[in-house]
């Protein structure tokens, strides 16, 4: 992929990342700290997801938000999540098989032990989330940015081909 392909994709999730972190950060010093996902007043209620439960399977999520959400062991298999904002979220456990995530912005998220098979994560800002014993193969990362550390880790274990993108998933991280 070549190099400014690669920045402008890094360049605009991070102003989106950025955006979040700024409202997020805002919203500790001038209330304290909350309980409370913070959103952009225009955003609060209109696109989070009120109703989770157990068994998500195959729903259109696209770019819905769940904000310190708790989705353990939840079943987002084949669920269309593009462009949704996952942020300090838990997956821990999470089916996720062939779930679209492309353009998802999940930041400091925690996909301990999901199960990523076949997950498209095209484009997906996946800053200081964690992906320990994330079964991934045949996952596609293309583009995604993802923090050194972990990058390195999903490297280690990296097997299979996405069977929609036809890309394997180490080449999509681009393991070496």
């Amino acid at each position: 992929m070549p190099v400014s392909a690669l920045l402008c994709n890094l360049r605009r999730h991070l102003t989106t990342a950025l955006l979040a972190a700024l409202v997020v950060f805002t919203g500790v010093l001038i209330d304290g700290p909350s309980v409370e996902a913070i959103t952009a007043p225009e955003l609060r209620g209109q696109r989070a997801v009120q109703d989770i439960t157990s068994d998500m399977h195959g729903r259109d999520l696209k770019e819905k938000e769940f904000l310190k959400a708790d989705l353990r062991e939840v079943d987002l298999g084949e669920a269309d999540l593009r462009g949704a904002v996952i942020n300090t979220s838990q997956l821990q456990g999470a089916d996720l098989r062939g779930a679209d995530l492309e353009d998802v912005v999940a930041f400091s998220s925690r996909f301990d032990g999901a199960d990523l098979r076949n997950a498209n994560f095209t484009n997906a800002m996946l800053m200081q989330s964690r992906f320990n014993d994330a079964e991934i193969e045949g996952t596609d990362f293309t583009n995604a940015v993802i923090d050194l550390s972990q990058l390195k880790a999903l490297c280690g274990r990296a097997s299979g081909v996405n069977s929609l993108s036809g890309v394997s998933t180490k080449e999509s991280l681009g393991c070496r």
